[in-house]
């Protein structure tokens, strides 16, 4: 097992070009947020547009547009019941959020499924929440099905349903390596702490504290994952995954020293700020 630590962090995060603009910086498109549950995928985004992706779109329910609209101005609306327009959409986009908030019915598998078999292998999935309870069900159909890059974003109760048995009972490192070379996924294993596995290894956070105990909190480390697998060289793929499980929780870190709670959206909103600070260390 391998650390992340603040350091490997800060040689990680890419400076920006001058000449940069939106469309270099990847298009991120989030998928999810039905008719009850809209604030899932309203976080996911908000923090793919603080920590630095070029552009968001958001697929969700119509009764969630003005919420949208309000919270993140920067992201664009699609309704997620337009079939065409979504196809579109996903074939312009470098990463693909799809779970947050989705609901587990029939639209919501019909919406996974397109996903994993309309991706090319330029694209990421991170796939979050309900997404990983449906796949749980179709795993064996499923597995392989996308040519995409896929990362899973799975809290103790979803890998459990994943893996079909207790978490006192997996072997966290031998059986977690093996499901993501099964699976061809990167799994970021959310909890104190976090552990990134890939296909050869496995990664713990040194980063995170109680106060980010809040519902939302995988919303935007979902958000934050889409956001910098987008700006990050191809090549570098893995350290923008273990880089966002660093700042997302880094940033509770800083904020908890004058904080009993960290909100989500309060953690999104000081992105800016924390990498701004590591990039000055460069």
């Amino acid at each position: 097992m391998e650390y992340i630590y603040y350091d490997d962090v800060v040689s990680w995060l890419p400076l920006r070009e001058k000449t940069t603009y939106k469309n270099k910086l990847g298009h991120c498109l989030c998928i999810g947020g039905n008719e009850n549950k809209g604030g899932a995928i309203i976080m996911a985004a908000l923090s793919a547009v603080t920590s630095g992706a070029g552009l968001t779109t958001v697929a969700t329910a119509p009764e969630n547009q003005i919420p949208l609209l309000v919270q993140v101005p920067e992201a664009m609306y699609l309704d997620f019941n337009q079939s065409e327009a979504l196809i579109s959409v996903l074939e312009k986009s470098d990463t693909i959020v799809i779970g947050s908030g989705l609901g587990t019915d029939k639209r919501a598998e019909y919406l996974i499924e397109l996903v994993l078999d309309r991706t090319k292998p330029h694209q990421t999935i991170i796939m979050d929440a309900d997404a990983l309870t449906i796949y749980a069900l179709h795993q064996e159909e499923w597995r392989r099905l996308t040519l995409a890059k896929l990362v899973m974003t799975p809290h103790a109760g979803e890998w459990e349903q994943i893996m079909k048995k207790p978490m006192h009972k997996i072997n966290q490192d031998s059986e977690w390596i093996h499901f993501a070379q099964m699976h061809q996924a990167c799994i970021v294993a959310k909890g104190a702490p976090t552990s990134v596995i890939t296909e050869q290894q496995r990664y713990q956070n040194t980063s995170g504290n109680p106060s980010q105990a809040v519902g939302g909190m995988g919303d935007t480390l979902t958000g934050i994952i889409a956001s910098f697998v987008g700006q990050f060289p191809n090549e570098g793929f893995i350290e923008a995954v273990l880089s966002a499980v660093f700042i997302h929780s880094y940033t509770a870190d800083r904020l908890a020293e004058t904080r009993y709670v960290t909100l989500p959206t309060e953690v999104s909103r000081h992105f800016p700020t924390i990498m701004q600070e590591m990039v000055n260390k460069k």
